[in-house]
């Protein structure tokens, strides 16, 4: 189904990629799964008017929205194969094809926002998104996804014993399964487009995720607890196959970039209004809100450091996150 799927996105894509060719602009298109009222969906049709007022309308970029292209991972493969330009993704997912990514899932990294944004903008961050260049994708900038933080139907989280045995969706992403284990609960991979019905169903007992998602989902009317527990800071990155990347003239690639710097700092102040609308709205819908002390789930997680410093590459990364100012 899933190699179906993809057959049918590439076909649409080169079907409009043969029209788009006739009006003598260079269009790249951009698939990504999340709603257009997200902030990073508005970020990117800022990017778009960005990048066709610096290249005078000679670039543009088709945005294909709602899992229309099909998931994070299956836009990730039509990147690898050159089907489709651009797409984003949580770093979450893009540790299955970039190695040291995953040192984003290692919750309590940064020790706040701002260390966040400094690590993202500076010499680790710009290392991590040459890592996918081997496997065709290569990464232009990280948009803000806040903090993930656990989301519950029956009862809420206020210390790590109280997801001892509770089954949590989480992204495919072994690190991320690997902390709700460090945390006791039972980690079930489960793709986003399929969560509501999962949570309804009883399939999962909560999940894990930042503000806006959680809101703009609409879980938070299957599941009525929210603690902010804020256990990792995953961005989320932007990406473009190198066979498309590659096409492009100094002048061409100038401009894009340009268009990302704009659109990432543009994407911060949205995601920040989307944070304080979000929490503002899911309690207003009846889900009680906590924060909860993190001391007794740095403790418990502090298992995956001990493995990850193992990796020579995963301890020298996290050793430069911490020098980080």
């Amino acid at each position: 189904m899933k190699t179906v799927r993809l057959i049918l996105a590439s076909v649409t894509l080169l079907a409009l990629s043969s029209c788009s060719q006739s009006s003598g602009k260079s269009v790249i298109k951009l698939a990504h799964g999340l709603d257009t009222s997200h902030a990073v969906h508005k970020a990117m049709v800022y990017m778009n008017e960005v990048l066709q007022e610096k290249s005078n309308g000679a670039m543009r970029i088709e945005i294909y929205a709602n899992q229309q292209l099909g998931s994070e991972r299956e836009c990730l493969e039509l990147l690898q194969i050159g089907s489709l330009d651009m797409t984003k993704v949580s770093t979450g997912v893009m540790e299955n094809f970039a190695p040291k990514m995953r040192i984003f899932g290692l919750p309590y990294l940064f020790k706040d926002r701002q260390h966040q944004f400094n690590v993202l903008d500076g010499a680790v961050g710009k290392e991590l998104l040459e890592d996918g260049r081997k496997y065709w994708l290569k990464g232009l900038g990280y948009y803000d996804a806040g903090s993930r933080s656990f989301y519950t139907k029956e009862k809420p989280v206020n210390a790590p014993e109280d997801i001892e045995g509770l089954k949590i969706r989480v992204m495919e992403s072994v690190t991320a399964i690997n902390m709700v284990k460090s945390l006791g609960g039972s980690p079930t991979p489960i793709s986003w487009g399929e969560l509501y019905t999962s949570l309804q169903q009883g399939v999962v007992d909560g999940a894990e995720n930042n503000p806006p998602s959680f809101y703009l989902s609409r879980h938070y009317e299957v599941c009525k607890y929210y603690a902010l527990d804020e256990h990792t800071a995953l961005p989320d990155v932007l990406l473009i196959s190198t066979h498309t990347w590659e096409k492009l003239s100094e002048q061409q690639k100038n401009w894009l970039e340009e268009a990302v710097s704009l659109s990432v700092e543009h994407q911060r102040k949205l995601w920040a209004e989307s944070e304080a609308l979000a929490l503002a709205e899911v309690v207003k819908a009846g889900v009680e809100v906590s924060r909860p002390d993190k001391a007794p789930f740095v403790e418990k997680v502090n298992v995956l450091y001990q493995e990850a410093v193992k990796d020579a590459s995963l301890k020298k990364l996290i050793e430069n996150i911490q020098k980080q100012e």
